[in-house]
């Protein structure tokens, strides 16, 4: 075994080279570790949108890693779509600077998009033509294979309908067909509007296992959601937006963990009575005869969001 002593370290931005020598032979090794650099595929500086007296966004800042999915929480009218419109170059903004693939939104060309994927209320289709036929053209656009074309379809349950004209969609339907759009030619990066919105649970969980796919294969998603509990399950960092400010900022957990009220637990008793202890002290009452369960707590992003919209108002 070689008794290596590190004899320098230098650093840029790439990479960076220890120089060692092997006290043994004296010869001197370079070994070249390669840091992954942070590519930042959307950064948002200071962001403002009005429309007439109404505040859209104020002042709101973020940014995306590459391979990241990122969810923009909110109830509606919080500011979500405006900021994916304001992102994908569809709206200017008031004041601020939007960057995506290092380019300012505003500034993107046609050829950019062969990049990007959309699914939201702004991006159409043809409402005459058939599901196969409007996916069709967006298959050749992109020189896509209609086999991966088919594959969509059947993993999204739209293969049996394909025939369809989209005007006969249900809402659920046309999600899962403007997904397939979105998704068809593998963007680096990826605008979801309420994707799972008006799907049922099993549905849900099929794109939220695509996603994941997506994620792990590179693609970066920015997706807006008012399911707390889908933001949890698949988003690597998190916005909570409300009334066009960001309330907080980070990975869910860390949110979480945050506010969660440590070292409590509630003891229910079966009369229907229940108090709240320290973790510590609920251990005593595991497997009592008048115990009918023990649950340390512990808030849901919901009830975190809840609160410190409330917390907000009071400000």
């Amino acid at each position: 075994m070689l008794d290596n002593d590190i004899i320098s370290d230098t650093t840029n931005d790439n990479n960076f080279c220890n120089i060692i020598c092997d006290s043994n032979t004296k010869h001197v090794i370079h070994l070249h570790s390669y840091i992954k650099k942070e590519n930042k595929m959307i950064k948002v500086n200071n962001l403002s949108k009005r429309f007439g007296n109404k505040i859209a966004l104020e002042d709101i800042s973020f940014d995306i890693k590459e391979g990241e999915i990122f969810g923009f929480l909110g109830p509606s009218g919080a500011g979500k779509t405006t900021t994916i419109n304001i992102l994908t170059g569809q709206l200017s903004q008031d004041s601020g600077k939007a960057y995506i693939l290092n380019k300012e939104s505003n500034q993107l060309l046609p050829s950019d998009f062969l990049n990007i994927g959309i699914m939201s209320d702004t991006v159409g289709f043809y409402g005459k033509m058939t599901v196969y036929k409007n996916l069709q053209f967006f298959s050749k656009y992109h020189n896509v294979s209609l086999d991966k074309l088919d594959v969509l379809l059947k993993e999204l349950e739209l293969f049996e309908d394909k025939d369809k004209k989209a005007e006969k969609l249900s809402t659920g339907m046309k999600q899962r067909m403007l997904l397939i759009r979105a998704i068809l030619h593998h963007p680096k990066i990826l605008f979801l509007d309420e994707p799972t919105s008006g799907l049922d649970p099993a549905l849900s969980n099929k794109v939220q296992d695509i996603l994941l796919n997506l994620k792990n294969e590179g693609t970066t998603i920015f997706l807006t959601t008012h399911d707390m509990s889908e933001a949890t399950k698949i988003c690597d960092r998190i916005s909570l937006l409300n009334s066009g400010h960001i309330l907080e900022y980070g990975a869910p957990q860390e949110i979480i963990d945050k506010y969660s009220q440590q070292d409590k637990a509630v003891i229910r008793f079966k009369n229907g009575d229940s108090i709240m202890v320290s973790q510590a002290e609920a251990a005593r009452y595991l497997g009592g005869s008048d115990v009918a369960s023990v649950h340390t707590l512990e808030n849901t992003l919901e009830d975190i969001f809840i609160k410190i919209s409330e917390d907000s108002k009071n400000v």
